[in-house]
């Protein structure tokens, strides 16, 4: 969706039966963990990636007889992720964004769901028993919120991957907007304040 364009979640909604709809999830929970003992990794944050080598959130297409978005996505979440993704439920209140594609007729929704420790590491260790795992989704990865000390490793060496659609930009205003990334982060990535 890179170049596509932002449209509120109605207005996305009312395009029509013409347009077809594909919801994705960032999930993330708190993580105590230090880094080589020191540096505090704060949250994990979860990306997968995907069966043609682009980083992308778990997710996919809203089929028909689906009841809402969020009933199609905790259905993908669950082909995706495995079992352990039916121990919470993804809600329109974890709703973030949604962009229209410039080229397919695809609208794609995005949501941001905080998990518990737990949670998280169920998902993590259930994934590769996942109906999709080793197809569509080639496996999990955490995404590096901090940067070494050589001022590239850690998250700016993660945004030089390949992402899907608009998946990096997704990344960084949920990072931004729910407070993962601290101010000295943002200032160092050069990410544009958000109000």
């Amino acid at each position: 969706m890179a170049g596509g364009r932002r449209l509120e979640l109605a207005e996305a909604l009312a395009l029509g039966s013409g347009w077809r709809h594909a919801c994705h999830a960032l999930l993330y929970a708190p993580d105590q963990g230090l880094l080589f003992g020191r540096i505090p990794l704060r949250y994990a944050v979860l990306m997968q990636m995907r069966f043609d080598g682009r980083l992308g959130f778990p997710g996919g297409f809203v089929d028909a007889q689906d009841g809402s978005l969020e009933d199609g996505l905790n259905r993908e979440l669950r082909e995706e992720l495995g079992e352990a993704a039916a121990a919470f439920r993804v809600e329109r209140a974890d709703y973030r964004s949604s962009h229209a594609g410039s080229g397919p007729r695809v609208v794609a929704h995005f949501y941001a769901k905080r998990l518990t420790p737990e949670q998280l590491a169920a998902v993590e260790a259930g994934a590769p028993r996942a109906k999709d795992h080793g197809l569509e989704v080639l496996g999990l990865v955490r995404v590096p919120l901090y940067t070494l000390w050589d001022g590239v490793g850690g998250l700016p060496a993660f945004l030089e991957n390949s992402f899907i659609g608009a998946a990096r930009e997704q990344l960084l205003e949920a990072l931004q907007d729910l407070g993962l990334l601290d101010s000295g982060s943002i200032q160092a990535l050069k990410i544009p304040a958000r109000h």
